[in-house]
């Protein structure tokens, strides 16, 4: 896979000269952390101060005017009030800017943060913001924000600065920090994509981590996402909208299934990205694929992904709680093999426990070099692929001070073990910032207060080493030639069948002697559908398995009673063996284009939720792993006996439904509901569209 070519953001993140306008010596004031920020990297690059009111910070002179600038500044930070946005970046431009930060809005509403941004980038210059926090870089130097970044190797990209601030406690926590921040602000010309595009070539930034709330052009930040996953650099994810599918009223089942959260969620898994719930969640991850990445960096070859682990503890219950809690997340946690068992030995007491997990039984209290003992001979068993020790290590200094130099240098021991066997070392402590945890953060072996933390990173790192990224398919930007124009299910059926897809043999008819007639070609039984309803079964619009003319002609005059349709159809029954109902929607994501969802059909689809969706167009190879990604994948493959469906036609028939959404901008949603697939094929029993007419969905 080929990525794109990086952004050059150079002017945002390492310029040569810095102007701040708005610059105050008022702690209370933006201007002032700004202005004294910038001042932290004045040994580096120029930095000037402009207030027309005049005054002075740390010994610089506030200057009245970019103009009164001895040379021009390369990157202008504009944090006055709105009004006057627009022409100090006037200004700036005719003074040679080619960077704005513009901290305030940038105008009265988007109309004028647009203009400003065509201002900016016609004249060859780039604006990040406006309404945004910032920037900053601790690898040179540049901090143009409020709020304390300790250094580090997190990039972040934020849309929320507070969420930013959070993030930076919990990383200076445990020992780690920022090698760049960039708050998105409402994303005028700098967006997430290019951001985020900027840290995969960062050599400081060993993981990127990044808040989005609105993802713009979400097909290109799919494809920069797969580039990181593919240069190594992990991406982990924050967004919301996890509860926005049950407040919404949705037009079809698949508008319900495929809600921006899942849209999110299932670009992240096809991207390679991680997508998590909390910034604890994050700085967790994070700091376990920095600790394995700076441990990469000291050996040859990548670290062995963490699938199966090895649990010590100082006591049964804590061993047992946190074995229990790993294979919960998802890893194995293996039996050990003899030879393991047998090099444990002579670390441990006899009444200890030798299996995994282990029990050290007083071993550690006994002589702290044990700690180092069992680790080494569990790294280096092979049976795991990471090794969590769990329990009181790191806080017998707390205790006795006398034993903090002896533990420390365990805590080395414990590091050149995890070095020399190239494997994971995670230490779950109860202790907090003692000198031992220290040497164990220094040395590249993450260190957790709760055993949980431990288990959203190794489980969460799993997750990234299994990735296989996609490129996601570019759509057509324009409408189609032939345009459908009605969502109902007469037409659609007609365009799902000119890409393949199987219908039952059906006539549509507008009277109870029509339907008759109809019969002829069907054959009893059929089926008789209402036409014009989203939701036919709950409305009193199908019958099923009609066996003559008198069943269809009582069926009929119920249904038009029940529904005042004007048209009907008239479709023979299917009913073949060991069939199972699938839906297969499309939706139109405002950023990320048509979503396509497969899941379990029916009337129940909503309810069972079984689903997995993917950007659409797909391969058949895809759409194949979606079907067997579902929870009811052993029904389709062949459960207890009975033979499995035609996977190679459930998987056509899912592409085509997605070709035929993406070749339809038109369409806001295409649903196939219920896809009737079977060990002979598989037959679209009822669809239905939603049309997106100036911006409105339509059925």
């Amino acid at each position: 896979m080929t990525g794109p070519a990086p952004v050059n953001l150079d002017a945002l993140y390492d310029p040569a000269s810095v102007a701040v306008v708005g610059a105050s010596d008022n702690p209370e004031k933006w201007g002032y952390w700004l202005a004294s920020g910038a001042l932290s990297g004045r040994d580096r690059r120029a930095v000037h101060l402009v207030n027309r009111r005049g005054g002075q910070l740390e010994g610089a002179r506030f200057l009245p005017d970019l103009a009164a600038l001895p040379a021009p500044p390369e990157h202008v930070v504009v944090a006055v009030p709105a009004p006057h946005v627009r022409s100090v970046v006037a200004e700036g431009l005719a003074a040679g800017a080619r960077c704005f930060t513009v901290i305030t809005s940038g105008g009265a509403g988007a109309a004028e943060e647009r203009a400003l941004a065509e201002l900016i980038t016609s004249n060859g210059a780039r604006l990040l913001g406006p309404n945004c926090m910032g920037v900053v870089d601790t690898t040179s130097r540049l901090r143009l924000s409020w709020g304390d970044f300790p250094s580090g190797g997190l990039g972040l990209v934020s849309q929320s600065g507070n969420l930013a601030l959070e993030i930076g406690r919990h990383l200076a926590r445990a020992g780690q920090g920022f090698s760049r921040f960039v708050s998105l602000g409402n994303q005028r010309d700098i967006d997430a994509a290019d951001a985020l595009e900027s840290l995969i070539e960062h050599a400081p930034t060993r993981a990127i981590a990044a808040y989005v709330e609105d993802f713009r052009d979400g097909r290109r930040l799919a494809r920069v996402l797969a580039a990181a996953h593919e240069a190594g650099k992990p991406v982990l994810l924050l967004t919301v909208g996890r509860s926005a599918a049950s407040g919404r009223a949705a037009a079809s089942h698949t508008g319900a299934l495929v809600s921006p959260y899942a849209t999110v969620a299932s670009v992240c898994r096809d991207a390679g990205a991680l997508l998590l719930s909390s910034a604890g969640e994050l700085v967790d991850t994070a700091v376990y694929l920095m600790a394995r990445d700076l441990r990469a960096g000291r050996a040859a070859g990548r670290p062995v992904p963490p699938r199966r682990v090895a649990v010590v503890g100082d006591s049964g219950g804590q061993g047992a709680l946190a074995a229990d809690a790993f294979a919960a997340g998802g890893l194995e946690v293996p039996a050990l093999s003899k030879e393991t068992v047998a090099a444990l030995d002579d670390a441990l007491p006899p009444g200890a426990g030798r299996d995994n997990p282990v029990d050290l039984a007083g071993a550690g209290e006994a002589d702290l070099g044990n700690y180092a003992r069992v680790a080494d001979a569990l790294l280096r068993g092979g049976d795991a692929d990471a090794v969590v020790l769990t329990g009181y290590f790191g806080d017998y200094a707390s205790a006795n001070p006398a034993q903090a130099a002896r533990e420390c240098e365990v805590a080395h021991a414990l590091a050149d073990a995890a070095a020399s066997a190239g494997r994971d070392l995670i230490v779950h402590t109860m202790a907090r910032d003692t000198a031992a945890l220290a040497v164990l953060r220094e040395r590249g072996v993450p260190v957790y207060e709760r055993v949980e933390q431990a288990v959203t990173a190794l489980s969460g790192a799993a997750l990234l080493s299994s990735c296989n990224p996609v490129a996601p398919q570019d759509t057509p930007a324009t409408w189609s030639a032939y345009p459908l124009d009605d969502g109902g299910y007469e037409h659609v059926r007609e365009l799902l069948a000119s890409y393949g897809v199987s219908f039952p043999v059906a006539s549509f008819v507008e009277d109870a002697d029509a339907a008759v007639r109809a019969a002829e070609g069907t054959g009893y039984p059929l089926v008789l559908k209402a036409m014009g309803l989203a939701h036919k079964t709950e409305a009193g619009g199908v019958a099923l398995g009609l066996a003559d003319e008198a069943a269809l002609r009582a069926a009929f005059a119920r249904m038009r009673e029940a529904t005042g349709a004007a048209r009907y159809v008239v479709e023979a029954m299917a009913a073949p063996p060991y069939a199972h109902e699938l839906i297969v929607g499309v939706r139109r994501d405002a950023a990320f284009g048509p979503v396509v969802v497969v899941g379990a059909g029916g009337v129940t689809a909503e309810l069972d939720a079984d689903t997995a969706s993917a950007l659409a167009p797909l391969t058949p190879a895809r759409a194949r792993e979606l079907l067997l990604g579902l929870r009811r994948a052993p029904l389709l493959t062949g459960w207890r006996g009975a033979p499995g469906v035609h996977l190679e036609a459930a998987a056509a028939a899912v592409c085509a439904v997605a070709q035929a959404a993406a070749d339809h901008p038109e369409l806001a949603e295409l649903e196939v509901n219920p896809l009737l697939v079977h060990p002979g094929g598989a037959l679209a029993l009822d669809a239905h569209a939603v049309l997106d007419v100036g911006g409105t969905p339509v059925r």
